[in-house]
């Protein structure tokens, strides 16, 4: 077993003791970095800069340089999966993702193959080797996928969308098409993770960016069951270390204690539920991962600060908290103000782990 010089990440999420309340970023490596912006000109185009293992590698990297966080994700995108199943992922200019061969039929989602990682996706496992070969036994690598939901809204809607409509007619109409879809996305995502994890991610998170348009059943029916069943599914031991599984709901508040009872490690809360709240309700169930507003960072130094201490202050003394941004940082902050955010939760979460 490799030695983590910094392991308390992977120690938070198992509700273990820690020195300081571990911190790091959705979307740390990103467009906010100038050194990001040109290793993306670099590669050409997103996807190209995905698939290079040892760009994808570097801007990984980067905020670590930067930044004093306990943790590094992969970089690559929730988008891959679809990509390898045939459906045409592109990205129009201002627009986001699209794909050419959206779903909109029976007979299209029993065409669908299952890909295998380790070919159609060999371009991710080769990212994770090499970056985690770089990261030296720093600190841990955090391997990541879409649920399926997340993923099933993109393939259908044929990329972004405000109102779902098209998922959700599929859902009310032609429910049995829908489950198919999202029980081969499940399968896809559980060999996904796990090769993953067999590539060297140390921590897998599932991000179900949209499970929260859904109404309270349906979401259970159309989302949570899908991610218990990859949760079931996971390899939970790898290289002598125990691989904690984080799940994160946009907007799910009003479901936490369900996610929590999934089996799942940890759960990610979005800025929209207090903390204190959050945690007074699944108690020592799991790890709380959350949940400064990412807007929060805008503002200056002092008022970031003071936000720190207040969700610091809402989760209270004692292990099972990762601090993070409520979603994913915003392109036009400041990286100084990421550094001031960092810092401050080190700092301020010193005096609620003192034995």
């Amino acid at each position: 077993m490799q030695t983590l010089q910094n392991d308390r990440y992977l120690r938070a999420l198992l509700r273990q003791p820690v020195d300081v309340t571990p911190v790091w970023m959705m979307r740390q490596a990103g467009r906010y970095l100038p050194e990001y912006k040109a290793t993306r000109a670099q590669a050409g185009d997103f996807m190209s800069l995905c698939k290079n293992a040892e760009l994808a590698c570097e801007v990984t990297l980067q905020p670590l340089r930067r930044f004093d966080l306990d943790a590094a994700i992969l970089f690559s995108d929730i988008l891959t999966i679809p990509d390898a199943m045939g459906l045409g992922l592109y990205f129009e200019n201002g627009e986001g993702p699209r794909f050419e061969r959206p779903l909109t039929s029976m007979s299209d989602i029993q065409k669908l193959g299952i890909p295998d990682p380790e070919v159609e996706l060999a371009y991710v496992m080769n990212a994770v080797r090499t970056i985690r070969k770089n990261l030296q036994g720093s600190v841990p690598l955090i391997g990541f996928s879409g649920s399926p939901w997340t993923l099933a809204t993109y393939m259908i809607e044929g990329g972004s969308s405000k109102a779902f409509t098209k998922i959700k007619k599929m859902a009310f109409s032609e429910p049995q098409a829908l489950h198919l879809l999202l029980d081969k996305l499940a399968d896809t995502v559980i060999l996904y993770l796990n090769a993953q994890i067999a590539a060297g991610a140390q921590s897998v998170m599932v991000f179900d960016t949209w499970g929260g348009v859904l109404s309270p059943r349906d979401y259970r029916d159309f989302s949570l069951q899908y991610m218990h069943k990859i949760v079931d599914g996971l390899t939970r031991e790898n290289d002598g270390r125990k691989v904690p599984v984080t799940l994160f709901t946009k907007n799910a508040g009003m479901w936490l204690e369900a996610i929590a009872a999934t089996g799942c490690d940890a759960v990610g809360l979005d800025w929209t539920i207090d903390i204190a709240d959050a945690k007074s309700r699944v108690g020592d169930k799991v790890a709380l991962q959350g949940n400064m507003d990412p807007s929060m960072l805008y503002a200056p130094a002092a008022r970031i600060e003071q936000e720190v201490q207040s969700i610091l202050s809402g989760f209270g003394a004692g292990p099972g908290h990762v601090f993070n941004l409520g979603h994913g940082i915003h392109l036009d902050v400041p990286p100084e103000n990421a550094k001031v955010f960092v810092d401050a939760v080190h700092r301020l979460s010193a005096p609620f782990h003192q034995q």
